[in-house]
């Protein structure tokens, strides 16, 4: 797994991990939010009745007290009067601190001041009745009593109404609140998901699909690999058979081309009969070739050195056609291979150029070095390339490249690139070209750079 893919997953990992454990913060904080909004509600509900509740309780109370005394002169109940009022007196004083706005803090302050005009007005009967020996002498002396007790208790509802606006502002400030947090938590979820989704392309990008690329090319490779065996046993049961009668016609022929007369038709349809049994002849070599090609016997050599013999042993051939054979500046790597085999192969690649091209052209060769793919890892390489001026290979051409038996030439074998390749395989490296029609074509033979050898 390459760095920049692990950095992706890592990244996507941990930003799972954020919002998961965001998501989980904010379910811990809207429930004990919620929580919370309940407990207050249920207080804040309890407060509003209970306030207005006991103050006009206490008032209506005293109310009776003060008349019953009025009336009555007992003892007893102005005793219970001022017990009660100075126990109105600290309950009154307890409420403010508790008080969550500023308009019950002002009702209040009205509650205060009128309850002092309506102790005034009760202590005043208080008094009155003491003096007096007649009692209840009338209810015009509770006038002003009764009008300071009707003005405290519409202020006890007002101070009543003014908690509820106060629950009202408390429970609108709350759904802004759980509104805010079910709108994060939402986003929340969204970029879980979305970083979800993401991990599942990288996930499938980077690591499944190139998985199948290689499954099915390792699937594809295995079935050519066994038909190529097939054929390969194929191959070598006919090349056998027929280079025994070959090798009789060839006897033969040569037998009775010592009796043919020189420069009769007889003599020229046997040069006829004996190229074709050449012909033949090459045609089992490959076969063979193709079919059991010999082990490597590598060595470490320069790369370059096998490019120069090339170049000695093809340049008069080539130069026949009015094709330039070059072989430009590369690098000193040095490489493990069969010299060989190898040189078999750049011969086969310069052949191939130079029926490309045809007449009037140039065939490069040069050895570069670079960090390849070969036997499913990046590796140090050196890569032999073949380049020609020639005319390119059509996309159908392409196709069938490295197929046993296919070719273009008219006398051609179509084993060729197919024993190029599996040379260049068996040596640990591949063959690789690049082509455009009408431009050129370059192969390059790709080999692992010898270990621990420097330039």
């Amino acid at each position: 797994m390459s760095g920049v893919i692990k950095f992706r997953l890592v990244s996507f990992i941990l930003a799972l991990a954020i919002m998961a454990g965001l998501l989980a913060w904010l379910a811990h904080m809207s429930w004990q939010r919620t929580g919370e909004l309940r407990q207050k509600l249920s207080l804040v509900q309890i407060q509003s009745f209970q306030i207005a509740d006991h103050f006009q309780q206490s008032i209506l109370e005293l109310n009776n007290l003060v008349l019953r005394y009025g009336v009555y002169g007992d003892a007893q109940d102005w005793e219970k009067f001022e017990t009660g009022r100075k126990t109105l007196d600290l309950w009154i004083d307890e409420q403010r601190p508790i008080l969550r706005s500023e308009k019950e803090r002002q009702i209040l302050d009205q509650i205060n001041t009128t309850y002092d005009g309506y102790m005034e007005a009760a202590l005043g009967i208080g008094a009155k009745t003491r003096t007096e020996s007649t009692r209840g002498s009338g209810l015009g002396d509770f006038a002003e009593f009764e009008g300071e007790s009707r003005q405290i208790l519409v202020l006890s509802f007002e101070l009543a109404n003014a908690h509820r606006d106060s629950l009202d502002s408390f429970l609108v400030a709350s759904s802004r609140s759980l509104t805010w947090l079910r709108y994060l938590t939402l986003s929340c979820l969204a970029l879980l998901l979305l970083a979800g989704g993401g991990l599942g392309v990288v996930v499938y990008r980077d690591m499944i699909a190139p998985l199948r690329v290689k499954l099915v090319e390792n699937q594809a490779l295995i079935e050519r690999q066994e038909k190529l065996a097939s054929l390969g046993m194929l191959a070598a049961g006919l090349a056998h058979e027929i280079r025994n009668p070959l090798t009789a016609i060839k006897a033969w022929l040569f037998i009775q081309h010592k009796n043919m007369a020189p420069g009769g038709q007889e003599q020229a349809d046997a040069q006829v009969i004996s190229n074709e049994v050449n012909r033949l002849e090459r045609i089992v070599k490959d076969v063979l070739l193709f079919a059991r090609p010999s082990d490597p016997h590598p060595a470490i050599m320069p790369a370059e050195q096998m490019l120069q013999q090339v170049q000695s042993l093809m340049t008069p051939q080539l130069a026949r056609s009015n094709i330039l054979l070059q072989l430009e500046n590369g690098l000193s790597a040095k490489v493990r291979v069969d010299p060989q085999q190898i040189q078999q192969v750049l011969i086969n690649l310069v052949q191939n150029a130079a029926e490309s091209i045809g007449q009037n052209g140039q065939v490069s060769l040069r050895v570069r070095t670079a960090s390849s793919p070969l036997q499913g890892k990046i590796t140090d390489s050196v890569i032999l390339e073949v380049s020609d001026s020639g005319k390119g290979m059509s996309p159908e051409v392409e196709r069938r490249l490295f197929d046993p038996f296919f070719t273009t030439k008219e006398s051609g074998t179509g084993l060729g690139l197919s024993i190029a390749a599996r040379i260049v395989q068996m040596h640990g490296g591949a063959l690789q070209y690049q082509t455009r029609l009408n431009y050129g074509t370059t192969f390059g033979i790709v080999l692992p750079r010898a270990e621990g050898v420097t330039a």
